[in-house]
């Protein structure tokens, strides 16, 4: 019944570690606590008996069923108000192991103790030395492929978890109308009156930035707005007012982003006035 306990142990201390700490121990435990501990305490209740399934198998299927376990639970999450967020998953992987572990450790209770799976490092470690010894060479040479393929996986995994590669940059620039949607535009403008929209930025250029928007008129520039920094993921809005300069049909209202001070153009927005006396 050790290995049941060390699983829950270890899955029970991560929690508290991804609140309070980061660094390479919760990355060795986060990867535990996906990739082998899902899986292996569903293999313990499914296969109580020692002899139900080879040392090898228990620990392949171990990883296997993990990543198939928990993708299947976060899409049970997805349609429920938690959602997949960080600590639902976290809560519910931990449930599931904890579950499974009850069964395995109940259905390990009705067998005699002879025939219970155990965690007997001494016995195991013997056990796989006679079965190496008296193993063909193909199944030498597939045992290693097989540990080699795990430990490539994980070292893997690890190494991405390590070092995210970071996703493309853009910066989002929009207008909204007066309900705060992207519609209801102002249209009719009286010369010698003001319009309004509200701008928004979004940086999404995981770096901090800092821009200028220009708003012109019938190509003749009435306003200017910032500079602005943002922060990456940072948000601004902001209600813009403009006067046009003359009357006329179909003028049209440019919003011009530059950013981090280029006099390049980075983005542009429009929408169409009609201006009367």
């Amino acid at each position: 019944m050790l290995d049941l306990i060390l699983i829950v142990a270890v899955s029970v201390i991560l929690v508290p570690l991804v609140e309070f700490t980061s660094g390479a121990g919760r990355v060795v435990l986060g990867l535990v606590f996906i990739l082998f501990s899902p899986g292996y305490s569903l293999i313990a209740a499914l296969f109580p008996g020692k002899t139900s399934i080879g040392a090898i198998e228990r620990l392949a299927l171990s990883f296997g069923l993990s990543i198939a376990a928990v993708p299947l639970i976060g899409l049970v999450l997805n349609y429920t108000p938690l959602g997949i967020r960080l600590y639902p998953v976290l809560l519910s992987v931990l449930a599931f192991i904890i579950i499974m572990c009850a069964i395995a450790w109940y259905r390990r209770t009705l067998l005699d103790p002879a025939e219970r799976f155990n965690l007997n490092l001494k016995h195991k470690t013997l056990s796989l030395t006679r079965s190496w010894k008296s193993s063909s060479v193909i199944d030498k040479t597939l045992n290693v492929l097989l540990a080699a393929a795990i430990i490539g996986a994980i070292g893997t995994l690890g190494y991405v978890v390590a070092n995210p590669k970071v996703g493309e940059r853009f910066t989002e620039f929009y207008i909204l109308g007066a309900q705060g949607r992207a519609d209801d535009y102002p249209r009719e403008v009286k010369l010698g009156t003001s319009a309004w929209v509200t701008a928004g930025i979004i940086n999404r250029e995981h770096e901090q930035a800092y821009y200028d928007v220009e708003i012109t008129v019938a190509g003749i520039a009435v306003k200017q707005l910032g500079p602005v920094t943002l922060e990456h993921d940072e948000i601004y809005e902001a209600v813009v007012t403009f006067e046009p300069r003359a009357t006329g049909q179909n003028q049209k209202v440019e919003f011009i982003l530059y950013k981090n001070g280029s006099s390049e153009v980075y983005l542009t927005l429009h929408l169409w006035i009609n201006v009367h006396a």
